[in-house]
């Protein structure tokens, strides 16, 4: 190995050096004048075993590396061929709305969209990005087949892709 190369074990010491002293540096350049980017989890998640069924949302901002707080949501249910807005929301702190998307009566089959505002999010958070935006928002289309039974969409999003599934 020569002067210029790296073994994996030391590009790890360097990366997780350098990741410690850019959090450090983050959180001693707090200046309540400049939109702050999200902070990290900061509690595990709370179990949702034993819940009557519902529809669960929760954002992930991969850009950041943090929850998405701050995210807005606009829940709607494809009806007579139309799409019929039944909600809109924002995440909170750990990157989930308050209260479930759909529970209770609200909770029935059918054909949902969740649109999340991922061009307004980060543009709110001054996130340095060409414009305009890749995304402005991006639109997630599942089916409620059995209302008796829990969705959970885990979503993880940056400025240039996104990726979701069914959780448990």
């Amino acid at each position: 190995m020569n002067d210029h190369q790296i073994d994996r074990r030391g590009l790890l010491a360097s990366a997780l050096a350098i990741g410690g002293s850019v959090v450090g540096s983050r959180a001693m350049a707090a200046d309540s004048s400049q939109p702050q980017a999200p902070a990290a989890l900061g509690v595990a998640p709370t179990s949702q075993a034993g819940l009557s069924p519902r529809l669960t949302f929760h954002a992930v901002d991969i850009f950041h590396g943090a929850s998405g707080a701050g995210l807005k949501l606009e829940l709607s249910r494809f009806e007579e061929g139309n799409w019929k807005l039944l909600k809109t929301v924002e995440t909170v702190a750990g990157g989930r709305p308050a209260d479930p998307l759909l529970v209770g009566d609200t909770y029935v089959p059918g054909r949902y969209e969740v649109l999340m505002n991922v061009g307004e999010y980060f543009e709110r958070l001054g996130a340095k990005l060409p414009q305009p935006a890749f995304f402005g928002k991006v639109p997630l289309r599942i089916v409620i087949q059995d209302a008796g039974k829990r969705v959970h969409l885990p979503v993880l999003f940056s400025p240039w892709g996104f990726s979701f599934y069914r959780g448990s």
